[in-house]
């Protein structure tokens, strides 16, 4: 078991019908396990769950609902297996984003951060073993003109299991 913290999307319904619509068809890694989200901490498996808590709750003091808005796809090949993904990138709310990330990986995780591994907001929305088709996809959201916007307005602290997310405690920003 891992602990994660996740930034869920406040975003339109059909904004998220139209995400979904993607990942059913091109997210088999997973759809089953998670829906939209931002990930703001990777997964820790040695700390205590109650500390762990504690700690994302005293660094995100003071951090504001981030506003977002999603216009580009990216392709990224994935560190630890053979997989690329296609990531929705925010053009509006990055610097936020990664500002409560550094801030998170302070302290007791701060040993946790790879810094080997540059951090990229993102939704993910797809996936696949051939780079290919993750290019083709990228290139297809992009040639949409999408543009999601949306608000993170809490940090959920989460564990996974391996086949599903649950929300441990669900902390508000201001």
């Amino acid at each position: 078991m891992s602990l994660l913290v996740l930034g869920y999307p406040n975003i339109s319904q059909d904004d998220l019908n139209w995400i979904q619509t993607v990942r059913t068809e091109h997210d088999e890694l997973y759809y089953e396990v998670v829906t939209p989200h931002f990930t703001i901490v990777f997964p820790v498996l040695n700390i205590d769950r109650a500390k762990f808590v504690e700690h994302v709750k005293l660094q995100a003091r003071g951090f504001k609902k981030i506003a977002f808005v999603l216009r580009c796809a990216v392709i990224v090949k994935d560190t630890f297996n053979e997989y690329t993904h296609v990531f929705l990138v925010p053009d509006e709310g990055y610097s936020d984003i990664v500002k409560v990330h550094d801030k998170l990986y302070s302290g007791q995780l701060a040993s946790e951060l790879r810094l080997d591994i540059p951090f990229i907001p993102h939704m993910g929305i797809g996936n696949a073993v051939d780079p290919h088709v993750c290019k083709k996809l990228a290139d297809d959201l992009n040639q949409q003109a999408f543009a999601i916007e949306g608000v993170i307005e809490t940090l959920d602290v989460v564990w996974y299991g391996g086949s599903k997310v649950n929300t441990v405690e669900q902390i508000e920003l201001a």
